[in-house]
């Protein structure tokens, strides 16, 4: 595999419907991009009624494989960073204790392995929380377990946790100017 001119950003969709929309619609401001849709992810497009209709400069990369194929462009410094939003407790806790067995949990695995920087939305994030579900907005409270591991991932290195929308955004800014500094 040749290596790319212009490194992408690697964007991981999993299966949270915690600011899923507005994650969604951060992804076409970014150009280079690829979309890891896992499984879950694909589930709630549908629930969302969201199409994966981009721009020539992104791909989709669909959950199809056992061990995660697509994760194979990291060797080759494809990407430059990994932004996994929405990020569910499940994929957090995955990624905290090392076990990556979804698209999702692979890509961030690979990413460490490779030295490349990741920005992480996770939804649990305070002991109460409102989130938009499809049918309206919810109250959900994270267990202790669920807000810990949010914690952990905090401690890694080159991962940043976000704990908001705007977080998200500006870690995003943050990025690209720092990208921007580097060419």
């Amino acid at each position: 595999m040749t290596r790319l001119e212009t490194p992408r950003w690697a964007w991981v969709l999993t299966g949270s419907g915690h600011f899923f929309v507005e994650s969604f619609e951060l992804i076409h401001t970014l150009t280079h991009c690829d979309v890891f849709v896992s499984k879950a992810a694909a589930e709630v497009l549908r629930m969302y009624r969201l199409k994966l209709d981009f721009p020539d400069t992104m791909r989709v990369l669909h959950d199809k494989t056992a061990s995660s194929v697509p994760v194979g462009s990291f060797y080759h410094g494809v990407y430059h960073t990994v932004v996994i939003a929405p990020a569910t407790s499940n994929t957090v806790a995955k990624c905290v204790v090392g076990i990556s067995d979804t698209l999702a949990t692979n890509v961030y695995a690979q990413a460490g392995k490779c030295r490349v920087p990741s920005i992480v939305f996770a939804c649990d994030t305070a002991p109460e929380l409102e989130t938009m579900a499809p049918g309206g907005m919810v109250k959900v409270y994270p267990r202790r377990i669920d807000l810990e591991n949010t914690a952990k991932l905090k401690t890694f290195e080159r991962t940043q946790v976000v704990e908001s929308l705007a977080e998200l955004r500006l870690a995003i800014a943050h990025r690209k100017e720092a990208l921007a500094g580097d060419g």
